[in-house]
């Protein structure tokens, strides 16, 4: 055999080496939110909750389909009728009164299943604030064929009150995420890119702003004012935005330092612009996995505000008020079990996404 080449092993040897060699795929770069999405993955736990948090908040957005006292579709002398679009008066099905129709009446239901009419209802056959009148048990209700998982004191249907104050406490815990991370990531970003004395203001005022009694303030505006739903998230939002605030701020004072920064100062880019296409995709990681805990921490605020009367409205459906019920009417146990379980799901559901998605943006996790 001949002697190698002075380059160590022959051309063609050295491109299969380097480029794979003949019919070999490829190597395909991966992007780190592809790996940090695979490492994601592969935690069964956090991905499996993920899916099925994602499950119950869509079905939750159709509560209106799944959970309501009226037809979907009804059929009544040949002509076709919507009940969930448009109200329609009982004398419509053979009724004696102009009022809206009850379609738990047993007399509009016989209608409603003579000859060819014909109804499809939703599968749970009652709205948040149905009242049923024909109940053939006292309230509260032990669960039965008539209502699933019992009703409240006030007679609605348990189900559909849970499923109602979910989508509330879940679209309650998104719009307060939201808010918070927006202030938290603005008030970080200035501190922590600018410093000295901008930071020293920003700390002082958030040191002030933090020892405010949130508590005592929700009371005072709960007396003055008629509660809602945009007033408490008002009130929330104004204190839900320190804690992501100082996690955002550390990560401005470390980044603002590297060369990829002094570079982009060397070559006149300005600041806004810096801290926004520049820093910001680099600081995101305390923000990603703030997300899941902070959504915990909205709902159970929500929950524990409506338990002890701050919260929502007075007929919104709430799981703090189904909580309250429970306390209420210790006999009536399958209000507190249902409710209480429906809460601890929801949040061990975000706080596995939550551990999932902290290891999943640490590459001293990637084993490949």
């Amino acid at each position: 055999m001949g002697r190698l080449p002075p380059g160590g092993a022959p051309p063609a040897a050295r491109q299969s080496r380097f480029r794979g060699g003949p019919g070999s795929r490829p190597a395909v770069s991966v992007s780190p939110g592809q790996r940090a999405w695979q490492r994601f993955r592969r935690n069964r736990l956090g991905f499996f909750s993920l899916v099925i948090f994602s499950v119950l908040v869509v079905l939750s957005l159709f509560a209106e389909v799944l959970s309501n006292d009226k037809p979907l579709l009804v059929r009544y002398e040949g002509s076709l009728y919507f009940p969930l679009v448009r109200d329609y008066p009982e004398t419509t099905f053979g009724g004696d009164f102009h009022t809206p129709t009850d379609y738990l009446d047993p007399f509009i239901q016989n209608k409603l299943a003579q000859g060819g009419n014909w109804a499809i209802y939703p599968p749970n056959r009652y709205g948040p604030k149905t009242l049923n009148y024909f109940a053939s048990s006292p309230n509260p209700a032990a669960p039965s064929r008539e209502n699933l998982l019992g009703s409240d004191d006030r007679g609605r249907d348990l189900l559909a009150q849970l499923i109602y104050g979910f989508r509330v406490s879940v679209l309650f815990g998104l719009a307060l995420t939201a808010i918070g991370v927006v202030l938290g990531v603005l008030t970080g970003a200035i501190q922590g890119f600018f410093g000295g004395k901008t930071d020293l203001a920003f700390q002082r005022f958030i040191e002030i702003w933090g020892s405010m009694p949130e508590l005592y303030l929700l009371i005072i505006f709960s007396a003055v004012f008629a509660p809602s739903v945009a007033l408490l998230l008002i009130l929330l939002s104004l204190f839900g935005w320190m804690g992501l605030s100082d996690y955002v701020r550390a990560e401005f004072l470390r980044n603002r330092q590297m060369d990829y920064v002094r570079a982009a100062r060397a070559l006149g880019v300005g600041n806004g612009r810096i801290m926004w296409r520049h820093i910001l995709p680099n600081s995101m990681t305390p923000v990603v996995t703030f997300l899941p805990f902070r959504m915990s921490a909205a709902i159970l605020a929500l929950t524990s505000l409506d338990f002890l009367g701050l919260g929502v409205p007075p007929g919104t459906p709430s799981l703090g008020e189904l909580l309250n019920q429970g306390k209420a009417n210790l006999d009536a146990w399958w209000i507190s079990i249902s409710t209480f379980a429906v809460l601890s799901i929801t949040l061990l559901l975000l706080t596995f996404m939550g551990d999932a998605l902290r290891d999943a943006l640490d590459p001293r996790k990637d084993s490949s």
